[in-house]
């Protein structure tokens, strides 16, 4: 049975891979299937659900149903180029320093340590509350820069592993040079921790920017699922009654939250034979 099939016949990652997809698409076609701009303050404001208004609107008049659909462009994104950043930085640290080793990794293992020993939201605050430039890219930045070090270290000591392993010592013995063992030998060995990375680093990273946007540490004036809570806390929207303001965006962040770790898990299933099921 090969992985494709394994995939497949996976429920946690089938499942996982459904939930994401559905968000995927309602972001892409998020100008065809909201019914208002997210930004227009047409609507009379503290609007309860309904017909017209499937959410509500907000105390600007805002409907809330539109700026949830638009919401998940700039979160997703949020989440996968962080993802992608994390990942190629746990990836050139982790594998450099568990593959040379010596003084490089005594380096590299140096400045990994440093960024495990800070917490991470408390520098990622302070971060981003001293950046003069406001927006989702220096949000991506600084989720990446305080994000990585968790990653690199569990990836050097598979590396550390992998390296003293038969086929990879028949490689040096053959002659072969450092980078094509690194992606010839090593890293087809590492898929299941790399994607386990890359989709940990996904969920972290649109749970930071909620956070961070609802602390008002980013650009308020842009619509994302972390800006919507932003402005339903400042705006006191349960006392309002508005619960859907708060209640939409948070389900939309745990539904996604549950697809990155049903994928995750499914691609353990997959990747490790010792979990799969007869």
């Amino acid at each position: 049975m090969n992985w494709k099939q394994l995939a497949l016949q996976n429920r946690k990652a089938t499942i996982g891979f459904v939930i994401l997809v559905l968000f995927i698409l309602v972001a892409i076609l998020a100008p065809w299937i909201a019914p208002a701009s997210p930004t227009s303050m047409e609507f009379q404001p503290w609007l309860r659900p309904s017909k017209a208004h499937l959410l509500g609107t907000t105390a600007m008049g805002q409907d809330i149903f539109s700026q949830l659909i638009w919401g998940s462009r700039l979160s997703l994104l949020v989440g996968f180029s962080v993802g992608l950043m994390t990942t190629f930085l746990s990836l050139v640290m982790g594998l450099t320093a568990g593959y040379f080793g010596g003084i490089v990794d005594g380096i590299l293992s140096a400045i990994t340590n440093v960024f495990l020993v800070i917490p991470g939201l408390p520098l990622m605050i302070i971060i981003a509350a001293y950046m003069t430039i406001r927006g989702v890219f220096p949000i991506i930045v600084v989720i990446s820069v305080t994000g990585w070090a968790w990653g690199a270290r569990v990836l050097r000591s598979q590396v550390l592993t992998l390296k003293n392993r038969d086929f990879v010592l028949a490689s040096r013995v053959a002659g072969e040079g450092p980078l094509r063992i690194i992606f010839s030998d090593i890293l087809p060995n590492m898929l299941s921790l790399i994607m386990a990375n890359f989709f940990g680093s996904c969920l972290y990273a649109i749970l930071s920017e909620a956070g961070l946007e609802f602390l008002g540490l980013g650009d308020v004036n842009v619509v994302t699922w972390g800006t919507m809570l932003y402005w339903a806390q400042n705006n006191m929207a349960l006392m309002f009654g508005q619960w859907p303001w708060i209640v939409a965006p948070g389900i939309c962040i745990v539904l996604v939250g549950t697809a990155f770790a049903l994928i995750n898990f499914g691609a353990d299933e997959v990747t490790n034979p010792k979990l799969r099921r007869r």
